[in-house]
């Protein structure tokens, strides 16, 4: 596996691999990688070469949030990436990334008004900036995001399309821990009881899914089953609770189609999100 720190190090080799006619698969990451980042290396390795990213985007993040705090293990990292067989790594630094006097951006309009565009202002101007200069960077074929980051995965497919960019994206399946908490690099920040009582998210979506499975269609309905849920644990904080049309990231008062519920709790001082992602077809619903 190689690592490099520098743009000119990464373009060096990228053209080495397309003049071989390599297909290249690319995962982008903030580290302290999980099993969730690692089920996304496994969906790159169709490709003939994997590139992973780590870099903790300083612009994705809003007053107030854990920047400095954001947890960081470049060592344990790399050894997850080499066990994985990934083939390179690039991992910037913040000046590497933004040189002096960096002032262009990538922004986007009504996908990003919304969840966690609404409660995080500014946050996917900087996450679609740096996805894009990586894009440019790595040119995959197939670049991978996991599905609990709903939101951004409609982003990023969207830039994508709009900007005409020669890359398919691909998302995958939210990876959970065994009593069914969705996989963080924020986990860590819980203590023991906070992550029990992060639980709540889990088996709030959980519950709405069996509703919808029962009949029920009312988007308000829905999320009060939902907010009813989160309230009955004492650590937990509701951010927001949404029903969205998965694909426009727009709010839908019947839960008809292809249909995004998503959610964002503080727990403690932590905010985590979980989302489902379901088909609902006439009275048929079944869970994506």
């Amino acid at each position: 596996m190689k690592v490099v720190y520098t743009i000119e190090e990464l373009r060096k080799q990228i053209k080495e691999w397309k003049k071989e006619g390599q297909q290249i698969g690319f995962v982008p990451t903030m580290g302290f990688l999980h099993e969730g980042h690692t089920s996304l290396m496994k969906c790159a390795r169709e490709n003939d070469k994997v590139v992973v990213s780590i870099f903790v985007n300083p612009i994705q993040f809003c007053e107030g949030e854990d920047l400095l705090q954001y947890p960081r293990d470049l060592e344990h990292d790399l050894a997850l990436c080499e066990k994985e067989q990934v083939d390179l790594v690039f991992a910037p630094s913040d000046e590497e990334m933004y040189q002096l006097n960096f002032c262009t951006y990538v922004d986007m309009t009504q996908l990003t008004n919304e969840l966690c565009g609404l409660s995080r202002p500014g946050h996917f101007r900087g996450v679609c900036t740096v996805v894009s200069k990586l894009f440019h960077l790595v040119t995959p074929d197939k670049a991978y995001f996991g599905e609990k980051d709903a939101q951004q995965l409609a982003v990023i497919r969207r830039m994508v399309n709009d900007l005409n960019m020669d890359l398919t994206v691909v998302g995958c399946p939210i990876i959970r821990e065994q009593d069914g908490l969705a996989k963080s690099s924020r986990n860590v920040y819980l203590n023991t009881k906070e992550r029990e009582a992060a639980l709540v998210l889990n088996r709030s979506l959980n519950q709405a899914v069996r509703q919808i499975s029962d009949g029920c269609h009312s988007s308000k309905e829905i999320i009060e089953v939902i907010c009813n849920e989160i309230k009955k644990e004492k650590l937990a904080k509701i951010d927001y609770v949404k029903v969205v049309d998965a694909d426009l990231i727009r709010p839908i008062d019947q839960i008809n189609g292809h249909v995004l519920i998503a959610i964002a709790v503080l727990i403690g001082k932590t905010r985590l999100i979980d989302n489902r992602i379901i088909q609902v077809d006439m009275e048929r619903s079944y869970e994506h």
